[in-house]
Order: C-alpha cells, then structure tokens, then sequence
C-alpha cells in the first residue's frame, strides 16, 4: 500500500471512529447559514472555524494527496477571525459573511498579500490596493484564508497553453529553482499536454475527486479546494469558461453572473469584453449569499453602470422550494452526444425538473453559424485584449516588474529568470507578435458585430420560446487526465464561451456522478440579470437531487464535525 493510500485509509478509518451527532453540524455540508446560526448560538467562533479549514489545508494540500491549492497563505487569518469575533461578542455583526473564511483566486488583487496571477515573474508583487470585490468582502467580514492556483494569468488564446513547472509549496516559490525537466507522458503531474490549473508561480493543482484528472482552469485552484473543503466558499475569474469548467470538473456551485454586475476592478484582467469573476461554493445558497455583498456600481469599472437597479443585496430571498413549478426550461441539444455518462446524469436531471413540475421545451438547437463563430471570435478578441490590457494592469504595479507583454515574454526567454514554463513562455512571445491592435477593423469587426450576433441569436431563442432559463451540460464531458489538451477541456465542444460573448449569467449546480466517480453538473443559463430566476431553480433542483459529493482524495476528518 502506497503512503499517500495508507494516509487517506487511516484519515477515513480515523472519521469513522467518531459518531456524528444528530445536532451537529458537517463541514462540507453546513451553508452560510448554518455557521451564523452556530456563532450566533456560541457554539462556533469565526477563530475556531479558521482553524478547522487551516487543519484540512494542513492534511491535503501539501501532503496525503497533494492538491496544491495554495499559493499564498495568509498568515493574519486567525489574527483576522479573532478580531471578528471579538466584534461579534460586543454586538456588532456586519452581515451574513461575518467570519466566514473564504480563499480567492490568485488574480485577485490584495493589497497586503502578493498577487501574482500565477506568474512567477510577479512573484512577491503587492498591488496597490484591494479589488472592489476584495474590499466589499473584507467589509462584509470573510476572513481571507489564502491565495489559491490557477492558470496562468487565467489562460486563453495563445497565452492559454497552461505552464509547465514543478508543483508549488506553500506561501512562497523559489525563483532561482532549477528549471524541470520536460514533461513525460508517464509522469501524472506533468502530461505531455499542459493540463489546466497549472502556473510556473504555483504548479500543478489536480482534481480531489480523482488526483490523475484535471480540476480544469483556470480556477481549478479555487474549484479544487472548495470540493476538498479548504474553505466556504472562493472567488473564481471566467472569461470563456474559467468558472464554470472548474466547477463541473471538482462537482461544486458556482455562477458566472451577468456582465456587469460584479465589478472587475482589481481583477488581472485576460479580456475585459468577457472577464467577470464569480463565487464558487458547495452549495446554491452559499453562492447567493456572497453575490449579495459584493453587487454595487463601481465608477472605476464602466460595465457596473448597467446594473443600477438590477442588482440585488440579499439573493438569498429567492432560494425557495418549488421555484421550478410552471417555469418553462429549455434543453441545449447541441452539448448533448460527447459522453455516455455525462448525457446518463443529464437525462435524469431533465426528469427530475419534469418531476419538479418544470414545462421542459426539448430540444432548443441553436442555428449552426453562431455556434460555428463563437470560437474564432472569442479567441482573435482576447488575443488582442489581453496583449493592451496586461500592460494596464503592470503599470500599477511597483518598480522591478514587466511593464507590458513584450517585457513579459523577454523577462521569460531570459535563462537568469529561471522561469519554469517553456510553453507559456513561448505562448507570451506568440501573443505578443501576434495578436491585433484594439483599433484593427477586423478586431472592431468581431467586437461591435460577432458579439452582437450571439447576444441577438440567443435572445431570440428565449423570445421565441419564451424561456425563463436554457440548460446544458455545463461541460459536456466529466474532467479529463491532467494531460487532455485545452487545459482541462478534454477537447470538448463545450456551450460555456456564450455566456462570455453575450455577457448573460450562468448557474453550475451538481447533478450526479459517473459510474467512474467523476462529477456532472448542469447550467441554467438566463438572460441578462436573471440572476435570482437562476438562483431560485437552481436552488430548488438542489434541494431535490443533493449531488454533492466528498471527493475521495480528502475524506472527512475528525475536526469536520462541528458540536451545534
């Protein structure tokens, strides 16, 4: 027996031996909800609840199954969880997310932890100030546990290749490590195809549901450690997928809201005609609970202007019962057909939105020319956007860092750098020489009319239909090998890069597991600002279906059962 297989028999034999108490609380279970409720009886504390997540972080991350979730650690979490108790004890209580740990993407700005985007040459660099997102959440009370993987500089276009290098270890990478190997098609953490979630700052993060599969990018590092329950929820960037594959690949909650209604703001940006970040969660209630805290016109961010008196405060008002009775949903044909299993998982949850007494309209086939353009247009425009927008977002930065892309990519060829990625650093070269100018007519071209052609196809289809919401497999098929191309897609024809290019919302919600172990969830997609339709049904087939699961690589702990 393997000493990693030996580690989990012993964790899981170890969680067995303690009796779960009928008025207890499970860690991977409990809602936001649950824990105030809990902190608010005096049976938890914000300090206690830290150091629950930090003892599952401890045991899986760098050990047992080595997730390699975390970049960077923050070291004042307790320090943080402390202070909101002792607020808590003196009557002050700042809302729902009052000492909830939370981690965050690595491309999230945090003005006293360093950002990197996984990007080893940022290494060590602390912007000037908190994203907005950041800064509502810290108002709200999330106590930020840490800094979490991704792909680097979240992937796409030519720059999306993923990046190679060794795995990372805790709050720091050594720059001067030498360069590895090339990778093998033998090793499992170095697939001859760069997988995603994988960055020269922060390695490789694989899947806790199966540590030889893709947690997928470029959020697997936030989508794996909420599966593994390394905290109660994290933020996740997409600009053609980011949330939602990561969430399908690790089997969590997540939405990838309207464009628009989250500031980006302090967000490294890939492309800003697409990008917008998102929670990802365990559960339906949770994602709606921290959307709510972090809604808000931001003048430093033009596209929030729309959602002035669309965006709500409290999602969480929506989450009833019985919300998918008589709601007229929509089934997407065309992500149907490319695995057995993920179709068998699909199929039921479409008898079960029957069963919850949706009128289900099947199928929905979108007309094939904007199905056929959406991937040219995604890629020439975030080619583009990112070569001018990375050069924004370094010029923030402090001195000693690249100043644009073309900085980037020589900083990379540069043997004295030691930068542990020969594909991405090739992949930075590429996108520089050859990606458009934001002024290029056929750049113009696919940003005024390809995008409006998506956006009018698929409000069409609703109109016609008149749906309240479209469903899909959110990945069409289960998560692939770390060394499956298209960084964790597996190559799959995938619907996520819609709701990028019309900018409306997508809610990932579990749905079931292959015969292999493997997660399926499915999306309910809406039109612009739908957001609490979506969150009200998905809640509703939650409640119904309960397809969560414990991924098998970080069993339940002793510690994970809370006394309420």
């Amino acid at each position: 027996m393997t000493t990693r297989l030996l580690f989990i028999v012993l964790l899981t034999l170890a969680f067995v031996s303690a009796p779960v108490r009928a008025d207890s609380l499970i860690l991977e279970t409990a809602t936001i909800a649950d824990l105030q409720a809990a902190m608010a009886k005096g049976t938890l504390t914000s300090e206690k609840l830290t150091q629950l997540y930090l003892a599952r972080i401890a045991a899986y991350d760098q050990q047992g199954p080595n997730i390699n979730v975390v970049i960077y650690a923050n070291p004042k979490a307790l320090e943080t969880a402390r202070a909101l108790d002792a607020e808590r004890k003196a009557g002050k209580v700042r809302g729902p997310l009052h000492g909830i740990p939370i981690i965050l993407k690595d491309n999230y700005n945090t003005g006293d932890m360093p950002t990197t985007a996984g990007c080893q040459l940022l290494d060590g660099s602390l912007p000037p100030a908190d994203a907005f997102v950041v800064k509502k959440l810290r108002e709200a009370g999330a106590v930020i546990l840490a800094k979490v993987n991704l792909s680097e500089f979240a992937g796409g276009g030519s720059i999306g290749t993923g990046a190679g290098g060794r795995g990372g270890r805790g709050a720091a990478v050594d720059p001067n490590a030498p360069v590895p190997p090339p990778p093998t098609l033998t090793s499992p953490r170095h697939g001859a195809n760069i997988p995603g979630a994988q960055s020269s700052q922060g390695g490789l993060t694989v899947n806790p549901h199966d540590i030889t599969k893709s947690p997928a990018g470029s959020s697997g590092g936030t989508g794996a450690g909420i599966a593994a329950v390394f905290a109660q929820f994290g933020m996740g960037s997409d600009t053609g997928g980011s949330i939602r594959g990561p969430c399908s690949a690790n089997g969590i909650a997540g939405l990838k809201p309207t464009r628009g209604l989250l500031s980006r703001s302090g967000i490294v940006p890939l492309a800003l005609s697409f990008d917008t970040g998102g929670p990802m969660a365990r559960s339906v209630y949770d994602v709606a609970a921290a959307l709510g805290v972090m809604t808000g016109v931001d003048p430093t961010d033009a596209a929030t202007y729309s959602s002035d008196g669309e965006f709500q405060k409290d999602y969480t008002k929506y989450l009833k019962i019985g919300s998918l009775k008589g709601a007229r949903i929509g089934v997407a044909r065309d992500f149907f057909g490319q695995n057995e299993e993920t179709d068998r998982v699909m199929e039921e949850s479409i008898a079960k939105l029957k069963e919850l007494g949706a009128t289900v309209i099947d199928p929905i086939k979108l007309p094939p020319p904007m199905l056929g353009a959406r991937g040219g247009i995604s890629t020439l425009m975030i080619e583009a956007e990112f070569k001018a927008q990375i050069a924004d977002y370094l010029a923030t930065l402090k001195p000693g860092y690249p100043r644009n892309l073309a900085e980037l990519a020589a900083k990379a060829a540069d043997p004295e750098s030691h930068y542990r990625s020969d594909s991405k650093r090739d992949g930075l070269k590429r996108n520089d020489e050859q990606a458009l100018a934001l002024t290029d007519p056929v750049y113009l071209s696919a940003k005024n009319e390809g995008i409006d052609f998506v956006k009018a196809v698929m409000i069409a289809e609703f109109e016609k239909n008149k749906l309240d919401a479209l469903v899909y497999p959110t990945s069409p098929r289960p998560a692939p090998p770390l060394g499956a191309p298209g960084g964790g897609g597996g190559g799959a024809v995938s619907p996520s890069g819609i709701a990028n290019q019309t900018g409306f919302p997508d809610l990932i919600v579990p749905a079931g597991m292959t015969k292999d172990g493997l997660p399926v969830t499915i999306s309910f997609f809406g039109l612009a600002y739908s957001e609490p339709k979506l969150l009200s049904y998905g809640y509703d087939f939650e409640q119904a279906t309960h397809a969560l699961k414990t991924p098998k690589f970080t069993p339940a702990i002793p510690s994970d059962t809370i006394s309420n």
